[in-house]
């Protein structure tokens, strides 16, 4: 597994130094279409959408500091403790170098929790990075940072 990620990382790498060049067109175009679908399936808490766009090896890191497997990630995700009342990617952008794709965007949610109906808000900013694997793209790692 440590060989993979070496070989993820040397390849951006190589693409951030100009060795490799961005490519956009249809590779941007179906990160779009899995990031709007991967919104859709956390809004939903729908786990089988959620596991279909994350790699294996995901790396999921929220806000608070706590990281993720794929397995917790969807779990957590899933869970029903809480229903998303809202969710905005808003001004995503989208980098495709490669096989890898940067994209940031800032997150507006509002959820509320169904033990006792109370409401909460969430404002970040998201990096995340997706994977080309064979045909499709997937979720390889996420980061959250609170903002004001």
């Amino acid at each position: 597994m440590s060989i993979v990620v070496s070989l993820h990382y040397g390849t951006l790498a190589m693409g951030l130094l100009g060795v490799m060049p961005a490519f956009a067109g249809a590779d941007e175009d179906a990160v779009t279409k899995n990031l709007e679908a991967f919104r859709t399936a956390q809004a939903a808490a729908n786990a089988e959408g959620l596991a279909s766009l994350c790699a294996a090896e995901l790396s999921y890191s929220h806000s608070d500091g706590r990281v993720e497997d794929k397995a917790a990630f969807i779990a957590n995700a899933t869970n029903g403790k809480s229903k998303v009342l809202s969710l905005v990617y808003e001004n995503p952008s989208i980098r495709v170098v490669g096989p890898v794709a940067i994209v940031r965007f800032h997150w507006l949610g509002e959820a509320e929790a169904v033990a006792d109906g109370k409401k909460s808000s969430t404002n970040l900013h998201i990096l995340m990075n997706w994977v080309k694997q064979g045909a499709d793209w997937k979720l390889l790692s996420r980061s959250a940072t609170k903002l004001g």
